[in-house]
């Protein structure tokens, strides 16, 4: 048989022993991130980040909604610290989250057009960084009088309510909200790849708004809804295209410009509305570092005097500036005019969407005409089983003596409510409904009392099942309801309208000295800017070995400077953006200068003040391109223009020419060709490959360009030909005048 093999003993498990602690498994990072990044995903999405159609993430529902319950919807305060404490058995995120949430939504921080939380004490401001607010334990809070429209329907099975975190307590799922919250008062929140940030608007227009549509869908938005309204005011710069991308789609941006007052005695401007995106502390450390760089030469002073009265930016001015112009400046230079992106994004059925105002308002619309219909078949089941126990107690009214005996009478206490049933023919809740009947009330006078509201019960039933079966009816209630929110809170609009075509902006070009000087260009892309005094008093002028001057012109120090390159390209630069220099000294690179990319050679160098002019492109196909300076002019003022001309063949040359003249091309077959430019059409896209100027033979190709002047030829009339044309051979007085490239 044979031998078995020795086990070796294990060795004994250390105390504490974790199977598989230490060891590397691989795992799919795409399973994992499922697995454990997902959920956390989804729970920041659904319960944290991104308002439902009731206008409310879960963390403030749950703060309003303990208020509510704590009664707090009186006249009477409680210490915030209290109500902290008890919106923890709802939210279990700890108590400073809870409280600066509930900061948010209080009337003292002003952060909300119409608040939700009336408070007392400091509670900061919106519109400052610095000015923080008080801890919990020193501040009071209550709702405030508008949440009336929140709650109102609450108890009447308007919406479906969940068990709490410990399941100790209840909370609604949604708010009953009488009015479309969500776009009243802004919410702004930040998901897991997505965001939201919603604009407010007046009350009374979203109201009117809605009523609108609901009467006719397809109602112009624009009659009703005019535009967002902040509760900081300011002034919105209203482009109907962009408003209208908003109220489409629900993504989109526009700007909105703090307002300001211009005070005369002092000679101070002072900035009371200031956009909602910004702060005061940001806008007055941009002044003052733009005042230190010598940007904002008009300012003596500036400072925050903001106090219990609202926000207040007070600019001194130096005698002589134009307060207007300067706050043009401002609204360029800083973010006191600032842009606001729109991204409707809410949860609608547990699903994120974006949508645009008017399915905003379908969505709330459809929730609330729900709610309607709940709280309407609520009133109508309560209605009913009062209807049936006066029924019941009517029955008695027939004959009080006989139930009083059949009580009396009935031996054992269970068998009274049985025998009440059989004596009057009267179901089981009716005659428990009789038998807890105080013996004092076992007259005639209270019971025909009580029966006297069958008859207005079986109207008030007939009128609620009425409702039920019309869909007009239900929304003739939300109208009602929206006509009544809209005139008992309404509020004049905050934001004034600011047409795009009437705002004037501001010309911020520096002011730069500006004096004669003489520009030198080389062939390498070297430049040198030289006063007419230094040239005058200068000796040769110093170049790289090989390098020659290739072009030079008189003009001042504020001309734009354009250089064109070998890909096409053109850079733009200002002759005061380069320091005075003398002739003994190589100058600027270029290419360096401008940040050209790597390798690209700078051809030619055209100055203009105006843009006068044209561009003349001629390229080694016998092609030429007329193309007017002024397309080269942007209102942005960028540096760098792509397609400056076409790539099609390769450049000869650019020439710029004020006014149309004589060119003269020179082909490599040694034929010439002299034209005048007016023969060739102007052009308005930089990058035309433009007309057959020169007729070339294959393998020819143009080898120069240059602007002919009277005795540049001994016999010019020889080389004036009709376009395109093939040229002349020089003839031999002209055969060693031929121009070089």
């Amino acid at each position: 048989m044979p031998k078995r093999e020795k086990k070796t003993p294990k060795a004994p498990r250390a105390k504490g022993y974790i199977a598989g602690a230490g060891e590397i498994v691989e795992q799919d990072v795409g399973e994992t991130l499922r697995k454990n990044f997902m959920p956390y995903a989804m729970s920041v999405i659904l319960s944290r980040a991104i308002p439902e159609i009731d206008g409310f993430k879960p963390s403030h529902r749950k703060i309003l909604y303990t208020m509510y319950k704590m009664g707090l919807l009186g006249p009477g305060r409680k210490k915030s610290a209290t109500i902290v404490g008890e919106v923890m058995k709802l939210n279990p995120h700890g108590d400073t989250a809870i409280y600066d949430t509930m900061v948010r939504l209080s009337r003292g921080y002003e952060a909300l057009l119409h608040p939700f939380v009336d408070s007392k004490g400091n509670f900061g401001k919106f519109y400052s960084r610095d000015m923080a607010w008080a801890a919990p334990r020193y501040t009071e809070a209550k709702l405030d009088d508008l949440c009336r429209e929140l709650f109102r329907d609450i108890d009447r099975d308007t919406v479906d309510f969940v068990d709490n975190y410990d399941n100790t307590m209840q909370e609604p799922v949604l708010l009953p909200v009488g009015f479309p919250t969500v776009l009243v008062n802004a919410n702004t929140g930040i998901a897991v790849g997505m965001a939201s940030n919603i604009c407010p608007f007046n009350l009374s227009e979203v109201c009117k708004t809605t009523i609108a549509l609901m009467r006719d869908p397809q109602a112009d938005l624009f009659q009703t809804l005019l535009a967002p309204d902040f509760p900081g005011g300011g002034q919105l710069i209203f482009d109907r295209a962009q408003m209208e991308k908003v109220y489409q789609t629900g993504r989109g941006s526009f700007k909105v410009r703090g307002r300001y007052a211009y005070d005369k005695s002092q000679n101070c401007i002072d900035v009371t509305q200031i956009p909602p995106t910004t702060t005061i502390e940001v806008i007055v450390e941009k002044v003052i570092d733009l005042v230190k760089q010598n940007k904002l030469k008009e300012i003596a002073d500036i400072r925050d005097e903001s106090d219990l009265e609202g926000l207040k930016i007070t600019i001194d001015l130096k005698r002589g500036t134009d307060p207007d112009k300067l706050m043009q400046k401002l609204f360029k230079l800083t973010t006191l005019e600032d842009s606001f992106a729109c991204n409707f994004n809410v949860l609608i059925a547990g699903a994120p969407r974006v949508l645009g105002v008017r399915e905003l308002l379908e969505e709330w619309c459809a929730f609330r005409i729900e709610c309607v219909r709940r709280r309407t078949h609520f009133d109508l089941q309560k209605k009913k089983e009062k209807l049936h126990l006066l029924t019941g107690l009517q029955a008695i009214l027939l004959d009080i003596d006989k139930a009083i005996r059949i009580v009396r009478e009935t031996e054992e206490e269970v068998e009274v409510v049985p025998n009440l049933m059989i004596g009057f023919g009267i179901d089981q809740v009716q005659a428990e409904y009789v038998a807890e009947i105080r013996l004092r009330h076992l007259n005639r006078e209270y019971i025909l009392k009580r029966t006297e509201e069958i008859g207005q019960l079986q109207k008030d039933i007939a009128g609620l099942e009425a409702i039920l079966a019309s869909k007009s009816k239900v929304t003739s209630l939300i109208i009602a309801e929206l006509t009544d929110i809209a005139q008992k809170y309404g509020k004049p609009r905050r934001t004034m309208l600011l047409y795009a075509d009437e705002v004037e902006e501001a010309d911020l070009a520096e002011e730069v000295p500006d004096y004669p000087v003489h520009l030198f260009f080389t062939q390498e892309g070297y430049f040198k800017k030289i006063t007419p005094q230094s040239l005058r008093m200068s000796g040769e002028q110093k170049l790289k070995e090989g390098d020659a001057i290739a072009q030079q012109a008189e003009a001042v120090n504020s001309t734009e400077l354009l250089f064109f390159t070998d890909r096409c390209q053109v850079y733009k630069l200002r002759a005061s953006d380069f320091d005075d220099t003398k002739a003994s000294v190589l100058g600027d690179f270029i290419p360096a200068k401008a940040q050209m990319d790597e390798g690209e050679r700078a051809l030619s160098m055209v100055p203009t003040k105006d843009y006068a002019g044209f561009m003349l492109f001629v390229f080694e196909n016998g092609k030429a391109a007329k193309v007017d300076l002024s397309a080269y002019r942007t209102k942005q003022n960028r540096r760098k223009l792509v397609s400056a001309y076409s790539d099609k063949s390769p450049l000869v040359r650019a020439l710029f020419l004020p006014e149309d003249g004589e060119v003269l091309l020179t082909a490599s077959s040694g034929r010439m060709l002299l034209f005048h430019t007016g023969l060739i059409a102007s052009k308005a896209t930089k990058n035309t490959q433009g007309v057959q100027a020169m007729s070339l033979k294959q393998g020819q190709r143009v080898m120069a360009c240059a602007v002919y002047a009277d005795g540049d030829l001994q016999n010019p009339a020889r080389y004036r030909k009709k376009l395109p044309a093939l040229g002349a051979l020089p003839a031999g007085e002209d055969a060693a005048e031929q121009l070089s490239i």
